[in-house]
Protein backbone atom coordinates (compact mmCIF):
# COMPACT_ATOMS: atom_id res chain seq x y z
CA UNK A 1 0.00 0.00 0.00
CA UNK A 2 2.98 2.58 0.82
CA UNK A 3 4.54 2.14 -3.13
CA UNK A 4 1.31 2.69 -4.56
CA UNK A 5 0.56 6.08 -2.25
CA UNK A 6 4.09 6.44 -3.13
CA UNK A 7 3.33 6.07 -7.00
CA UNK A 8 0.88 7.99 -6.92
CA UNK A 9 2.50 11.08 -5.40
CA UNK A 10 5.89 10.61 -7.66
CA UNK A 11 3.02 10.53 -10.29
CA UNK A 12 0.71 13.53 -9.68
CA UNK A 13 4.64 15.39 -9.05
CA UNK A 14 5.61 14.54 -12.41
CA UNK A 15 2.35 15.67 -14.13
CA UNK A 16 2.33 18.50 -12.23
CA UNK A 17 6.12 19.43 -13.38
CA UNK A 18 5.30 18.79 -17.08
CA UNK A 19 2.47 21.09 -16.50
CA UNK A 20 4.69 23.99 -15.04
CA UNK A 21 7.35 23.46 -18.18
CA UNK A 22 4.54 23.50 -20.60
CA UNK A 23 3.06 27.18 -18.72
CA UNK A 24 6.86 28.37 -19.75
CA UNK A 25 7.30 28.03 -22.97
CA UNK A 26 4.91 30.35 -23.93
CA UNK A 27 5.10 32.97 -21.59
CA UNK A 28 6.21 36.57 -22.53
CA UNK A 29 8.46 37.94 -20.42
CA UNK A 30 11.89 35.60 -20.75
CA UNK A 31 13.69 38.72 -20.97
CA UNK A 32 12.49 42.15 -19.76
CA UNK A 33 14.27 45.55 -20.18
CA UNK A 34 13.36 48.95 -19.65
CA UNK A 35 14.68 52.38 -20.83
CA UNK A 36 13.47 54.82 -17.75
CA UNK A 37 13.30 58.68 -18.76
CA UNK A 38 13.64 61.28 -15.59
CA UNK A 39 10.06 61.25 -14.51
CA UNK A 40 8.50 57.47 -15.72
CA UNK A 41 9.45 54.80 -17.47
CA UNK A 42 9.12 55.75 -21.14
CA UNK A 43 9.27 51.96 -22.88
CA UNK A 44 9.60 48.51 -22.14
CA UNK A 45 10.90 45.57 -24.00
CA UNK A 46 10.59 42.03 -23.39
CA UNK A 47 11.09 39.35 -25.73
CA UNK A 48 10.65 35.08 -25.57
CA UNK A 49 11.40 32.29 -27.86
CA UNK A 50 8.41 33.24 -30.06
CA UNK A 51 8.57 37.06 -30.29
CA UNK A 52 9.81 40.42 -29.36
CA UNK A 53 7.50 43.00 -28.02
CA UNK A 54 7.92 46.95 -26.70
CA UNK A 55 5.23 49.36 -24.65
CA UNK A 56 5.73 52.77 -24.32
CA UNK A 57 4.78 54.96 -21.38
CA UNK A 58 0.91 55.29 -22.64
CA UNK A 59 0.50 51.68 -22.47
CA UNK A 60 0.42 51.00 -26.26
CA UNK A 61 2.08 47.03 -26.78
CA UNK A 62 3.49 46.58 -29.87
CA UNK A 63 4.65 42.75 -30.96
CA UNK A 64 6.62 41.45 -33.71
CA UNK A 65 6.83 37.49 -34.20
CA UNK A 66 10.18 36.48 -34.85
CA UNK A 67 10.10 36.59 -38.93
CA UNK A 68 11.93 33.12 -40.03
CA UNK A 69 13.61 30.14 -38.08
CA UNK A 70 16.92 29.98 -40.19
CA UNK A 71 17.52 34.31 -39.58
CA UNK A 72 17.02 33.87 -35.62
CA UNK A 73 20.24 33.32 -33.54
CA UNK A 74 21.53 30.40 -32.93
CA UNK A 75 20.55 30.07 -29.09
CA UNK A 76 16.86 30.87 -29.17
CA UNK A 77 16.55 27.44 -32.34
CA UNK A 78 18.60 25.65 -29.37
CA UNK A 79 15.87 26.71 -26.92
CA UNK A 80 13.13 26.59 -28.71
CA UNK A 81 14.13 22.88 -29.84
CA UNK A 82 15.12 21.76 -26.30
CA UNK A 83 11.59 23.41 -24.21
CA UNK A 84 9.93 21.74 -27.31
CA UNK A 85 11.26 18.49 -26.58
CA UNK A 86 10.82 18.33 -22.90
CA UNK A 87 7.35 18.65 -23.48
CA UNK A 88 6.71 16.09 -25.61
CA UNK A 89 9.05 13.64 -23.78
CA UNK A 90 7.26 14.79 -20.63
CA UNK A 91 3.69 13.80 -22.61
CA UNK A 92 4.65 10.72 -23.52
CA UNK A 93 6.83 9.74 -19.94
CA UNK A 94 3.15 10.73 -18.56
CA UNK A 95 1.66 7.81 -20.53
CA UNK A 96 4.15 5.75 -19.32
CA UNK A 97 3.85 6.58 -16.25
CA UNK A 98 0.45 5.97 -15.77
CA UNK A 99 0.36 2.57 -17.85
CA UNK A 100 3.37 1.17 -15.29
CA UNK A 101 2.07 2.65 -12.07
CA UNK A 102 0.95 -0.94 -10.29
CA UNK A 103 -2.87 0.79 -9.91
CA UNK A 104 -3.55 0.83 -13.22
CA UNK A 105 -4.87 -2.59 -15.17
CA UNK A 106 -3.09 -1.91 -18.44
CA UNK A 107 0.41 -3.31 -18.83
CA UNK A 108 0.39 -6.48 -18.53
CA UNK A 109 2.78 -8.34 -15.53
CA UNK A 110 4.30 -7.00 -12.76
CA UNK A 111 8.01 -7.21 -14.28
CA UNK A 112 6.45 -5.68 -17.17
CA UNK A 113 4.86 -2.82 -15.42
CA UNK A 114 8.20 -2.14 -13.77
CA UNK A 115 10.35 -2.35 -16.63
CA UNK A 116 7.72 0.67 -18.50
CA UNK A 117 7.68 2.64 -15.33
CA UNK A 118 11.56 2.62 -15.32
CA UNK A 119 11.16 3.74 -18.86
CA UNK A 120 8.53 6.84 -17.77
CA UNK A 121 11.19 7.77 -15.21
CA UNK A 122 13.83 7.64 -17.58
CA UNK A 123 11.88 10.04 -20.11
CA UNK A 124 11.12 12.53 -17.49
CA UNK A 125 14.14 12.86 -16.00
CA UNK A 126 15.44 13.67 -20.15
CA UNK A 127 12.02 15.92 -20.32
CA UNK A 128 14.18 17.88 -17.30
CA UNK A 129 17.06 17.49 -18.47
CA UNK A 130 16.01 19.27 -22.21
CA UNK A 131 14.07 22.45 -19.99
CA UNK A 132 16.68 23.02 -17.36
CA UNK A 133 19.62 23.14 -20.03
CA UNK A 134 16.81 25.29 -22.34
CA UNK A 135 16.66 28.10 -19.29
CA UNK A 136 20.40 27.50 -18.38
CA UNK A 137 21.08 28.72 -21.51
CA UNK A 138 18.99 31.42 -22.50
CA UNK A 139 19.67 33.05 -19.19
CA UNK A 140 23.22 32.14 -19.47
CA UNK A 141 23.31 34.76 -22.84
CA UNK A 142 21.38 37.19 -21.24
CA UNK A 143 23.81 37.71 -18.36
CA UNK A 144 26.78 37.13 -20.63
CA UNK A 145 25.17 39.61 -22.78
CA UNK A 146 24.34 42.19 -20.04
CA UNK A 147 27.67 42.29 -18.42
CA UNK A 148 29.37 42.41 -21.83
CA UNK A 149 31.19 46.17 -21.98
CA UNK A 150 31.21 45.72 -26.09
CA UNK A 151 27.23 44.62 -26.47
CA UNK A 152 25.27 47.99 -27.66
CA UNK A 153 22.04 46.47 -28.04
CA UNK A 154 19.48 47.10 -25.55
CA UNK A 155 20.15 46.19 -21.64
Amino acid sequence: MASTSAEIIAFLLTISGWVLVSSTLPTDYWKVSTIDGTVITTATFWANLWKTCVTDSTGVSNCKDFPSMLALDGYIQACRGLMISAVCLGFFGAVFGLVGMKCTKVGGSNQTKAKIACLAGLIFILSGLCSMTSCSLYANRITSEFFDPSFVAQK
